[in-house]
């Protein structure tokens, strides 16, 4: 049993990355080893948060197995029983062993291996390999060596300082008397610097996901509010998108006088057939019309682009078409929710208590909306319960919130207990129900990865870094996401299993430790760190929601000119009457489209049959003719050569035979008449026998 809910985890765990890869990335048009990469990092990130609770039950067991001592082995327990079910007097525990295995126990000496391969691993592709692919996706190179080449000088800085600082550690350590660390204390000290930064970042992050996550679903319950929202990012992505737009007109500006400069016969001109590939259908067949002579490139009045200059247009390139795309299908489906939430405010106040939509699919409705979606349903899941659903989860997830920034201020004290979740673990530890034990830690680190990877997923970084759905997300985003995760990951399972005092270098408490902590290493190597950053930076995030609760970020990116969704903006007024504006004439736009192809059915309805009656007289009648024609033709040609005399006969045929004044055997070779074959110039002279069917070929 223990096996299969390790292997079921992992499983799922892989599909689920791969469902997120596929929804972000592009699995047709991206490079196999970025989507590889990508889905690398995400699945051990996810891997190590789904196995941690199993490690927590295990080691639970380990410790219980240790305070009463070695007795004897018991099966595991059923899950719903927490005490053994006798029907005698119940057995003090002093002399019965309380310890039932968990029914997802694995085995002692698996965990420390699996939890370093996936630390080691993670870390090599946060720190090494990432970067590279990151450098080498960007880059505009025409080769492999090329691509590799940028990537690796790119790096060297990024690479360079890490050996610095690691160097200059090393030699501080060896120069000072009294410092004798060994292998394992110098591993310790790489991975305490490595979870410092990512304990750094993740704490921002944490501060405003615990915030902003509870206030989403709370305003999504107001249709009002998020309609406005709605008109305020409608106005601010067309602005982006005529950006984009009228970048990728230049770009394509610069390719068309490159292409037109450089002719089929000049070395470059595979690089810039290469760059021509990466453009938009339309423009390619615009600039492949005037592609049909050759041109002397060693000219030199002619001035030609250099390989590093197309380099760098290929690059250009990749990034306009990227972006135009995106901030394309980004309108779309911006426009789909304006139009749909502008049905929701109209079908509120219906008295058929029916959803009514502004532009019903023209697809065929499927069984689910038939019979259990139907419009009805449709109209108080969408006008009534939807709102109540993200009320009620709001709630709920405040409440985690609240629990979670307390826990964070006090999960140093071990004596009382004030982790809020120490205290729910401890309780479930004394009658040693596993499934609750790791059902409350799957729960925890699942809601705290919820809050600090959703942030990862929305925050973006001007045009650099931005993870947009639908596959519109580049290749350069997908990699630094993966790196942010490899980053975070690490110290946010460090930091849960502080909030339930499972890791001794922060309770200070005896307690058998986790597997994922041993491969740690004990972090009183460095008691600054241990006793001092790991304990009381945390309580920074309480500051840190204050500001988020009060948009204080949000303030001051309005104050440097970005603009944000403020209330009491003027700004934000204008640009959600601009907004407004802008879906109210793409409404009309489609209802124009539609009323023109129900007028079409209508026609197609009302007048198609009698065409088609027609049509198929007209056809029967051309048959006929046809038909009287043959016939009439053969008894003719019988007739006439019936009477037709021998003599006249062999004229014929010497006339069909014979040869034009002024042809030439020399001149006539296999390659003229294939490619005359539809075309004859002047001076040459068809046979007498070929059929006349070749005077319309060109027609």
């Amino acid at each position: 049993m223990s096996g299969a809910a390790l292997g079921i985890e992992i499983i799922l765990v892989f599909f689920l990355a791969l469902f997120l890869l596929h929804r972000y990335g592009d699995f047709r048009k991206q490079q196999r080893m970025v989507l590889f990469g990508t889905l690398l990092a995400w699945y051990l990130c996810f891997l190590i948060v789904f196995i941690l609770p199993l490690d927590v039950s295990a080691t639970i067991y380990r410790q219980c197995i240790l305070d009463h001592g070695s007795g004897p082995t018991i099966s595991p327990m059923p899950f719903n029983q927490t005490t053994p079910n006798t029907s005698a007097a119940p057995a003090k525990r002093v002399s019965s062993s309380p310890c039932y295995k968990p029914w997802s126990y694995i085995p002692e000496g698996i965990m420390p291996v699996f939890w370093r391969v996936v630390y080691w691993t993670s870390q090599c592709l946060t720190w090494l390999l990432l970067p590279f692919m990151q450098s080498y996706a960007r880059s505009g190179g025409f080769f492999i060596t090329g691509k590799i080449k940028t990537a690796l000088i790119e790096n060297a800085i990024y690479y360079g300082t890490y050996l610095l600082i690691f160097g200059s550690l090393l030699i501080y350590v060896a120069v000072h008397p009294e410092w004798h660390l060994s292998w394992y204390d110098l591993q310790t000290i790489g991975i305490t610097a490595a979870n410092t930064w990512g304990l750094f970042l993740l704490v921002l992050l944490l501060g405003y996901g615990l915030v902003e996550i509870p206030r989403s679903y709370w305003n999504a319950s107001r249709h009002g509010l998020l309609l406005i929202k709605t008109y305020f990012k409608a106005a601010k992505l067309m602005t982006e998108k005529a950006d984009a737009e009228e970048n990728l007109e230049d770009v394509m500006e610069e390719v068309r006088k490159v292409s037109e400069s450089i002719k089929y016969n000049h070395p470059l001109r595979k690089f810039i057939d290469t760059v021509l590939r990466k453009c938009p259908l339309d423009y390619q067949e615009k600039m492949g019309r005037n592609m049909d002579d050759y041109e002397d490139f060693d000219d030199k009045q002619n001035t030609y682009p250099t390989e590093k200059s197309l380099v760098k247009l290929h690059k250009q390139v990749i990034y306009a078409v990227q972006r135009h795309n995106r901030t394309r299908v980004q309108w779309q489906i911006l426009l789909q929710q304006a139009i749909h939430l502008e049905d929701v405010a109209k079908n509120e106040t219906s008295s058929t208590h029916q959803f009514v939509h502004s532009f019903p699919s023209s697809e065929p409705a499927g069984w689910f909306s038939r019979y259990i979606y139907t419009p009805t349903a449709e109209w108080y899941w969408e006008c009534l319960l939807k709102r109540w659903f993200y009320r009620l989860l709001s709630v709920v997830l405040t409440l985690f919130s609240v629990a979670v920034v307390w826990s964070e201020c006090t999960f140093f004290s071990t004596r009382p207990v004030l982790s809020l979740f120490a205290v729910f673990i401890q309780l479930a530890e004394r009658d040693y129900n596993y499934l609750y034990i790791e059902m409350a830690c799957f729960i925890t680190i699942f809601f705290l990865c919820t809050c600090v990877y959703s942030t990862v997923f929305r925050i973006r970084v001007f045009n650099y870094y931005y993870l947009a759905s639908h596959h519109q997300t580049d290749a350069y985003s997908l990699q630094f996401s993966g790196m942010l995760f490899c980053r975070l990951t690490p110290p946010l399972c460090l930091n849960f299993l502080g909030l339930i005092h499972m890791d001794s270098a922060i309770s200070h408490q005896q307690k058998l430790q986790t597997a994922y902590t041993s491969i740690m290493g004990s972090m009183r190597v460095l008691s600054l760190i241990a006793n001092g950053f790991y304990i009381y930076y945390p309580m920074l995030i309480v500051i840190l929601c204050i500001a988020t609760y009060f948009s204080l970020g949000t303030r001051c990116l309005n104050l440097l000119g970005f603009q944000q969704f403020m209330d009491d903006s003027e700004m934000t007024s204008d640009l959600i009457d601009e907004g407004k504006e802008l879906i109210r004439r793409e409404r009309r736009k489609r209802q124009r489209i539609e009323d023109g192809e129900n007028r079409r059915r209508d026609w197609k309805e009302r007048y198609g049959n009698q065409r088609d009656d027609f049509s198929a007289r007209n056809r029967s009648s051309h048959e006929m003719k046809e038909t009287s024609y043959s016939e009439s033709n053969r008894d003719r040609q019988a007739k006439y050569s019936r009477s037709g005399s021998r003599a006249e006969r062999d004229c014929i045929e010497l006339l069909q035979d014979a040869e034009p004044l002024d042809f030439n055997a020399d001149t006539l070779t296999d390659e003229s008449l294939e490619t005359d074959s539809g075309r004859h110039t002047g001076g040459r002279y068809l046979s007498m026998s070929s059929s006349r069917n070749r005077i319309f070929d060109d027609v």
